[in-house]
């Protein structure tokens, strides 16, 4: 028996540039594919020309890759993304996986993406903003899509060059909580004497820096200091 006959080619039947450095392909039955110039250049396409079924998957792939790229970049334009976050949402926009992961590449090779170096922009901005203990940026950095051996060596580094003390850090995140306290809170803290009150309020205290991803010795270190510091209100 012998195999199906493929179907009759389509035709080229305008090319129109774009300002984008992609070509609009027409063919028959009012179909345009958008594809990069480079791709038009090779292929040597003219009006009229022929396009069977190998070069048309051809095309239609080469859409799809300047679409992945554009949108690739576009996401990028807003913020560093690791390389996982940026697959994820290209995933989201339902490109083609084995496309996705030719793009990101080809983006690392270029610098474009760059985990380790977007691992340790955070650690830093989190140092400035919203400091917080090692585990917990670490943990963060996990929920970006880092690995763990990349998290680690990011919290390190920048704690090592920043010169960072944890116990440092845990009293200036403990100052803020306790500035936001009411006076009756900051006093029970205070207090030598057992209470309930007091016990309330150390077990807030330590929770939160738990929280923050600080260690009970931490904590501890960093509410002795502060029970002797002046209470400014």
């Amino acid at each position: 028996m012998s195999g199906a006959t493929p179907p009759p080619p389509s035709h080229v039947t305008a090319l129109r540039i774009r300002g984008d450095g992609r070509v609009g392909v027409e063919l028959d039955g009012d179909r345009t594919l958008e594809v990069p110039l480079e791709v038009m250049n090779a292929e040597h396409l003219s009006v009229g020309d022929p396009v069977d079924a190998q070069l048309e998957a051809r095309l239609v792939e080469a859409e799809v890759r300047a679409r992945l790229r554009a949108a690739a970049f576009s996401l990028l334009s807003v913020r560093a993304r690791s390389r996982r976050e940026l697959a994820d949402r290209l995933k989201r926009k339902e490109f083609p996986v084995g496309l996705i992961e030719r793009c990101l590449d080809e983006f690392e090779d270029a610098g474009w993406i760059d985990d380790p170096s977007f691992a340790r922009s955070v650690v830093r901005d989190r140092l400035r903003l919203r400091p917080r203990g090692p585990g917990r940026m670490t943990q963060e950095l996990r929920t970006k899509g880092l690995s763990e051996a990349v998290a680690r060596e990011a919290v390190d580094a920048v704690f090592d060059e920043e010169e960072v003390s944890i116990e440092a850090l845990a009293l200036e995140v403990a100052r803020g909580w306790f500035r936001r306290q009411g006076a009756g809170v900051r006093a029970a803290l205070r207090s030598d004497a057992f209470s309930p009150e007091r016990d309330k309020a150390r077990r807030r205290f330590h929770a939160f820096l738990a929280r923050r991803g600080f260690t009970g010795s931490a904590a501890r270190d960093a509410l002795e200091t502060l029970r002797r510091e002046p209470d400014h209100g």
